[in-house]
């Protein structure tokens, strides 16, 4: 889950070294050319603005959100869906938090605690999911499993994985002393900060009240100013950079590929068929663990109206199918592959993945399981990643093409938007490809929900993700006649096309409507009314 962790480090790591030295035409709601004309959103949002921005409307707020406010008010109002079930594989899900409880699917079939698999799914008590990782959170780089293991691949792929790790080495050297530098950077910043306002908890709006001359106020108020953008706790932004060094001397000292986290789980995981492994703790071991899973969720189906936190897209008729099988490093191939078919025999007709990689010596395997949710009508959503790379080029996986020729309909492939209309409006990290990237939706600064009953903005595109997985859940729950084929297309088509010149790959221009397959921003307003005609 490398590239899929919220996007931290990477930030802060740049932060810390300035600072220390289609066939059928789209049904358009609003004309797309004069969307295309509308001035660039250039204030600041309000806090409820933000909290919620991927729900708003390009044509009315000239935020690029989804449109999900104008669906519900226009066009869903008192209308009843079927319930649908939202497969969410990922690092783990609070399953307890207040705005999820309810929301969480149950196999009704399955008799708690009784240690029987009373279904006969091969799965004992999987009463709201199923955990393929165990008490495992810590895991390998997938190119640091090929190194150490040149069997499990062939011999160009090992020396592609071989030379990252020794490009790895030579980065982790200077960002040693980089990392060494940032902690200390922000330390010394917090401290004068702490002194110079009396409290030593304290918000942006305290660092922008500081009128200090002073120039170490100066810098130290600008430090800390950029740590706080990213929504963490002093505390918490030293505990990640502490991570990342301790990352960073584990590279150097080779450590890394000696590790072997997965002993403990029992099971082959270069054996397709050893299937017996596991629990049913969908929360897995710690709750920290749960975060990047728990919010994802709540993007989805955080309950509306309640007075807490946020709405989740699917605001009724909707349960989250936990399955844990991504963990802090890259996932297994294999707890990939199962966890899809897990998703799928057990009823989930959407599935979000917001994981990914770099290498996969085993892809045949996730392959069949896109093909296999194809064979049962189950649509897949899943993160392009968060590398700034054009995946056309570089691959990521899992894809649903062999040798450049698609070999499934049910996968959508989601890039990540920023909330800015205008020059920034791609993330900066998102990755992007006018073949392998279908659509763009809202990914930058989502607010969602947290384990223990704590909600964050967080970003990747792993936030973009659920967010089209809320959308293609809407379409199923009112539209049940549908296929996920046909989803994916009215996804697709009904989405708004613009041409507007971004910035892609940090500083490089590129017309929006060469970045993805559909060069268009997901529209739930839209895709409602393409499925209703459709449907009819």
């Amino acid at each position: 889950m490398k590239t899929f962790k919220p996007l931290f480090v990477s930030a802060l790591l740049a932060i810390a070294l300035s600072s220390c030295n289609s066939a059928k035409a789209p049904i358009i709601a609003t004309n797309p050319a004069n969307i295309d004309k509308l001035p660039t959103k250039t204030v600041a949002l309000k806090e409820e603005q933000l909290n919620r921005w991927s729900h708003l409307d390009l044509a009315t707020d000239t935020i690029p959100g989804m449109s999900v406010d104008k669906l519900y008010t226009e066009l869903i109002k008192s209308k009843k869906g079927k319930k649908i079930v939202v497969g969410v594989v990922d690092s783990g899900v609070d399953i307890d938090h207040p705005d999820l409880v309810g929301r969480i699917w149950t196999n009704s079939k399955e008799i708690p605690g009784n240690s029987i698999d009373d279904d006969n799914n091969g799965f004992i008590d999987d009463i709201h999911g199923w955990n393929f990782l165990g008490d495992i959170t810590k895991e390998n780089l997938e190119y640091e499993r090929i190194v150490k293991d040149k069997s499990i691949t062939d011999e160009a792929t090992y020396l592609r994985a071989k030379a990252v790790n020794d490009e790895k080495i030579a980065t982790a050297t200077k960002g040693r002393t980089q990392m060494e530098a940032m902690i200390t950077a922000v330390t010394d910043a917090d401290q004068v900060i702490q002194k110079n306002l009396g409290k030593e908890v304290y918000t942006a709006e305290d660092l922008n009240a500081i009128t200090s001359t002073d120039a170490t106020v100066t810098q130290s108020k600008q430090v800390m100013k950029q740590m706080l953008s990213y929504g963490l706790p002093v505390a918490d932004l030293k505990v990640e950079i502490k991570k990342e060094l301790d990352g960073a001397i584990s590279q150097l000292n080779g450590e890394n590929l000696k590790q072997n986290y997965r002993k403990v789980l029992g099971d082959n995981p270069n054996d397709i068929k050893d299937t017996k492994y596991g629990n049913a703790n969908v929360k897995g071991p710690d709750l920290d663990g749960a975060l990047h899973g728990t919010h994802v969720s709540g993007i989805i189906a955080q309950i509306k109206g309640n007075g807490i936190g946020g709405d989740g897209v699917v605001r009724d008729n909707v349960e989250i199918m936990a399955i844990r099988a991504v963990p802090d490093g890259d996932e297994y191939d294999k707890d990939i592959a199962l966890a899809i078919r897990y998703a799928v025999d057990n009823g989930a007709k959407v599935i979000n993945g917001s994981f990914g990689k770099d290498f996969s010596p085993q892809k045949e395997w996730v392959f069949e399981a896109i093909k296999y949710a194809a064979s049962k009508d189950v649509l897949i959503v899943h993160a392009a990643g968060n590398d700034s790379k054009n995946v056309d080029v570089e691959p990521n996986f899992p894809t649903d093409e062999i040798n450049n020729v698609e070999f499934a309909d049910n996968l959508l492939t989601i890039g990540a938007l920023n909330y800015e209309y205008g020059p920034k409006m791609v993330a900066s990290f998102s990755n992007y490809g006018k073949v392998n990237v279908d659509i763009f939706a809202p990914g930058k600064d989502v607010y969602a929900t947290l384990p223990d009953g704590k909600y964050r903005l967080l970003s990747g595109t792993s936030m973009a993700s659920p967010n089209v997985a809320g959308v293609a859940a809407l379409l199923r729950s009112y539209f049940p006649k549908l296929t996920a084929s046909q989803v994916k297309k009215i996804i697709m088509e009904s989405g708004t096309p613009l041409s507007t010149e971004i910035l892609v790959n940090r500083n490089k221009k590129a017309s929006f409507s060469e970045i993805s397959k559909t060069g268009k921003i997901v529209n739930a307003y839209n895709a409602f009314l393409m499925a209703e005609r459709m449907s009819r």
